[in-house]
């Protein structure tokens, strides 16, 4: 059994790290970014976000900007989410195999696991429903995430949705995406997958 994970707000609060980078940008370019905004909507595409700011000619500059900021300024004040290494804990205790995809570039992605010490194969650039490529070349039979996002990806790899109401979006948001399973947050996932994999022997 392979559980596929997303990263930000479903593994790790990535906010002060996230919005630590922005007030550089701001500082650097002088350009007004609302980065407590920001913040309240991760999950989609940094170019996404960076378009809300920037004019179209400067978001190619401002992400690559953005990412190389990244690993000074994210990493160390970011944390794992409450539960996150005891689901992928209970993974591994089932026999599973975790694995991580994510929207986020993937060496700062790969820098945040390294940072909370959890160890898992890792694919990052992918959102959304191209979180299905990852998904069904590993074989993931679930798919955990909090953004409608990965609801859609783990819907179009044919895999459970798993959602965890810790991002962006709220539990009757995520079930009305089409999502499986809701829970408040990962704390509650180990219980669940012995659940479910007993009633699956």
């Amino acid at each position: 059994m392979t559980v596929g994970f997303d990263l930000d707000m479903t593994l790790i609060d990535s906010r002060p790290g996230i919005k630590a980078v922005y007030d550089r940008l701001v500082a650097e370019t002088g350009v007004y970014i609302d980065t407590e905004l920001v913040v309240t909507r991760l999950g989609p595409p940094l170019d996404e976000e960076l378009a809300n700011w920037f004019p179209a000619e400067r978001v190619p500059e401002m992400s690559e900007r953005y990412r190389a900021l990244y690993p000074a300024h994210a990493i160390e004040p970011t944390p794992a989410m409450p539960g996150a290494l005891a689901a992928i804990d209970a993974v591994r205790a089932a026999g599973g195999r975790p694995v991580v995809v994510t929207a986020k570039y993937e060496p700062n992605a790969r820098m945040h696991l390294d940072h909370v010490g959890i160890r898992a194969d890792l694919r990052g650039w992918l959102w959304a429903e191209a979180k299905a490529e990852a998904l069904l070349e590993w074989g993931a039979s679930v798919y955990v995430g909090d953004h409608v996002g990965d609801v859609r990806g783990a819907r179009t790899a044919g895999a459970l949705s798993v959602a965890v109401a810790t991002g962006p979006c709220g539990a009757d948001e995520l079930r009305a995406a089409g999502a499986d399973v809701v829970l408040a947050d990962l704390t509650e996932f180990p219980g669940w997958l012995a659940d479910y994999t007993s009633a699956a022997a």
